[in-house]
């Protein structure tokens, strides 16, 4: 039987290559968004982490105690402690640092890479014996020597197209600053190469910037041979000053930094990995498919077998080793068409403002053992099921030439599971139209209920096929007698036919329910951003570490046709054991630049020691006006009781809670700054100038942004767009993997039915019929996939939309029908080009050629 396996595998080999490459573009598509997963994450955490691997201990400067006069951080780090240092047995060099963040605008005034906020790299270039920073090789020019001078690495230089000699445009913390590019280095650091950029100042500027003249932010040591950097930390922190310094090992700063990455990039791996259980189920589907098929038409083959006195265990036997030997190739093939795909969807997936980060492919041992699981296990699952329906057939009854229909009681048994299916489904998602919030176990319950519904449309699809294909068959009867055969033939195997358009079901079912709730959820922000700004125009940080320049409050204040231009410190609220973001605001002008729609209270009553709360958090909280919660403002603040004095319907301008601007600045991360200043422009004055006033008060600066409402509302439908993109992308993978699935069902159909085209071609049907004939039914197929996908869709999009509305006041459900009806078209259109293939080669067959056929 083995023999015969092998010469089974080789004797079709048209059939070979389509099974191989139903189970090939399976394993592909898994391993494909695994290894992204895997590779995007590590990016990110790449990007966000430093290398400390030749670094034994670290020396740091203590933040003063509480009560006691806070001098500048780092003072103690001088050249008398690194010399000191350098002393100690058992250190074998010492690297002192003035390191801190600097965002750059490129050679076109624009913010370089201003997405990357946390990877903008700043740092002194710290010469050693032989007047060179090792950190920092040199590519060309030369290391800055005075305030005026600055060196970028490669990359950046490449990416804002900067060039030795250009003047450049960047800025620390708030001022603007401009210096002549000197030279261009190159790093290894990965948060700079994974997307970050990386400024390089001479020394004495970087301490002036981020430390203080004449002292370092840190001491990074190294360990001599022999030596262990446990015993070293303690010997350097005996030689410290122990109310001013401290000393880490690099270890630990490791251990610490590696759970704040896992915290930060733990979303960049569970979109992928949600995809790449949709491509498991996919590519599954697609190989049971073919396999089921594959076994079905073999029947004939498996009775002849069993009539020469092969047993039932042999021919599934032989069967299921023809599968190992398929899978087993086809896993290898689609295992390095995976890392193909991964390679490429940073690219594909990305956008020019927000683009992923790059680095190597991380292959784990979860893409192998999804490739073996996916190529192997499921290929064997999908030849043993049809496999052994196939051999208890008797073999005279197999022999026929009719095909066999499902038994009555199958048909029911199967009607019966999906009803249940769609019933437990159904009811899921129906409970959550109370749901208040999205909280994880309702997206549990959601996720739950939409698989549910998708099963059963699936355990349900044969039975629909019939009376939803012959009502589209009125459409197609209009093509005569080619029509009505594309209709016939649809219907010859419902199952058959459920299969094919099942594929195609679920990538319409999560494009279609995607499209509606990410259309909803843009239309409820933009209401929410226009209702919650008074504002004509908003100046912001690109990010909360970073501040706006005090001058540029002035001269915004100052400028012609503005009314109000009020500043606000964002911060954050630690309250209820989570984290918020609080907004700092002067009461008596908030009302002009916010539209605060107050539940209770008031934001009049604001001031040092009262804080107002958004609704959800509230809610969340369960308190009301008049309570009073321990709260701590920034990082640095201990706990302090505050009293609630109003709250506020969710209003994203005014964020989680809102706080006196003076109380929260102490607390911010840069003591005294503002993040933001909300304008209020006089009635008549002329936008575009008014806009580029405001642009010059701010000096171009690349930590600044100056957007008018409708910007901002763009901005907030912006993270949804983006989210929908990247969603989108992988669902075109599966639209690919359906695509080929409908051409491989189709091709076997049409071998299926080669003896049958012949005796249409033999009375007459030409080529040009024939073609269109398959095309026909290949459309119908679609169609009717594309029907149960959108109902699926709009039904799971109507119940989860609670979650939504939960959450966003605003939110109600507003389908996209220009999309949807986009939907349907290419849906269609994908069924038509998949008969491309299929109907040529039934077209080619000659008459007689095909009904010699066996």
């Amino acid at each position: 039987m083995l023999r015969t396996a092998l010469r089974n595998v080789l004797a079709y080999k048209a059939r070979l290559v389509m099974t191989v490459l139903a189970v090939c573009l399976g394993v592909a598509f898994v391993c494909g968004t695994l290894v992204f997963a895997d590779s995007s994450a590590a990016a990110h955490r790449a990007a966000a982490s430093k290398d400390f691997a030749d670094i034994a201990v670290t020396v740091t400067a203590k933040a003063p105690p509480p009560g006691a006069a806070a001098g500048p951080r780092g003072e103690v780090l001088d050249d008398a402690l690194v010399r000191k240092l350098a002393g100690l047995p058992g250190v074998a060099s010492v690297r002192p640092s003035a390191d801190g963040s600097a965002t750059l605008n490129a050679s076109d005034g624009s913010p370089l890479r201003a997405g990357r906020g946390w990877a903008h790299l700043a740092a002194g270039y710290v010469p050693g014996q032989d007047g060179r920073d090792a950190r920092y090789p040199l590519v060309e020019g030369r290391a800055p020597v005075n305030g005026g001078e600055l060196a970028v690495d490669r990359g950046t230089a490449e990416a804002g197209r900067l060039r030795i000699g250009d003047t450049v445009t960047l800025a620390v913390d708030g001022p603007v600053m401009t210096k002549r590019l000197v030279g261009v280095v190159s790093t290894g650091d990965t948060r700079v190469t994974a997307g970050g950029t990386l400024a390089v100042f001479d020394l004495a500027t970087a301490q002036k910037l981020f430390a203080s003249p004449g002292h370092y932010r840190a001491i990074d040591l190294a360990a001599a041979p022999g030596t262990a950097p446990s015993a070293l930390a303690a010997e350097v922190a005996a030689a410290l000053p122990a109310d001013r310094a401290e000393a880490t090992s690099g270890a630990a700063q490791a251990a610490q930094q590696a759970t704040s990455v896992d915290l930060r990039t733990r979303g960049y791996q569970k979109m992928p990995k949600i995809f790449a259980g949709v491509a498991l189920f996919i590519g599954s589907f697609l190989i049971v498919n073919t396999f089921t098929m594959l076994v079905s038409r073999r029947t004939r083959e498996i009775a002849l077998l069993r009539a020469i006195g092969a047993s039932r265990r042999q021919v599934v036997r032989s069967i299921l080793w023809e599968a190992v030997l398929v899978g087993l190739a086809a896993s290898a093939a689609g295992f390095v068409l995976g890392l193909g795909i991964a390679s490429v969807l940073p690219d594909l997936l990305g956008t020019a403002q927000g683009p992923l980060p790059h680095g190597p492919l991380v292959i784990g041992s979860r893409p192998v053992v999804a490739a073996l699981g996916v190529g192997v296990g499921v290929t064997v699952l999908a030849a043993w099921l049809p496999s052994r329906r196939a051999a208890r057939i008797a073999p005279i009854e197999a022999l026929r030439s009719a095909e066999q229909p499902p038994t009555a009681t199958a048909s029911r048994r199967r009607g019966i599971a999906g009803l249940v299916l769609l019933v437990a489904g159904a009811g899921l998602l129906v409970s959550l139209t109370g749901a208040k919030d999205a909280s994880d176990a309702n997206l549990q319950n959601a996720m739950a209920g939409c698989a549910l519904l998708v099963a059963a449309l699936i355990a349900l699809a044969p039975l629909l096929a019939v009376p939803v294909i012959r009502i589209a068959g009125r459409l197609t009867g209009r093509f005569g007698i080619t029509g009505r055969l594309a209709r016939e033939n649809a219907l010859r195997d419902p199952r058959r036919t459920a299969a094919t358009a099942s594929v195609l079901m679920v990538s319409t079912a999560l494009v279609a329910g995607l499209a509606v709730i990410g259309h909803s959820s843009g239309q409820a922000l933009d209401r929410q951003a226009a209702a919650g700004l008074g504002a004509d125009y908003v100046i912001a940080s690109r990010t909360p570490t970073t501040a706006i320049d005090p001058a540029a409050q002035r001269r915004v204040a100052d400028l012609p046709g503005v009314r109000t231009a009020s500043a606000v410190a964002d911060s954050t609220l630690f309250t209820g054991g989570r984290v918020r973001s609080v907004s700092g605001v002067d009461p008596a002008t908030v009302d002009t630049v916010m539209k605060l729609d107050f539940v209770s209270g008031s934001a009049q009553d604001l001031g040092p020691g009262r804080i107002a709360l958004s609704s959800s958090v509230a809610r969340e909280q369960g308190i009301d006006t008049g309570a009073v919660v321990d709260a701590r403002i920034g990082p640095g603040q201990g706990f302090t009781p505050y009293t609630v004095v109003g709250v506020y319907r969710d209003n994203p301008t005014a964020q989680d809670a809102l706080g006196d601007r003076t109380e929260v600045q102490r607390g911010s991360f840069l003591p005294g700054s503002v993040q933001r200043i909300l304008v209020r422009t006089e009635g008549g004055a002329d936008a575009r100038a008014t806009e580029e006033r405001l642009r010059a008060a701010t000096g171009n600066s690349p930590l600044v942004e100056v957007k008018d409402r409708a910007e901002l509302v763009d901005e907030a439908a912006g993270t949804m767009g983006e989210l929908l993109t990247l969603m989108y992308g992988l669902l075109a993978i599966g639209g690919v993997i359906s695509l080929l699935g409908i051409v491989n069902t189709l091709a076997m159909s049409v071998g299926e039915r080669t003896r049958e085209i012949g005796m249409l071609r033999a009375v007459g049907m030409g080529r040009a019929a024939v073609r269109r004939m398959i095309r026909l039914e290949a459309v119908t197929v679609a169609a009717f996939g594309t029907l149960l996908g959108l109902a699926g869709g709009l039904f799971g999009a109507w119940a989860v939309g609670a979650l939504a509305n939960g959450a966003m006041s605003e939110y109600s459900l507003a389908p996209p029908w220009g999309t949807l009806l986009l939907v349907c078209l290419v849906s269609l259109a994908v069924g038509a080009l998949a008969a491309a293939l299929p109907a040529r080669r039934a077209a080619a067959l000659g008459p007689l050629e095909a009904v010699a056929e066996r």
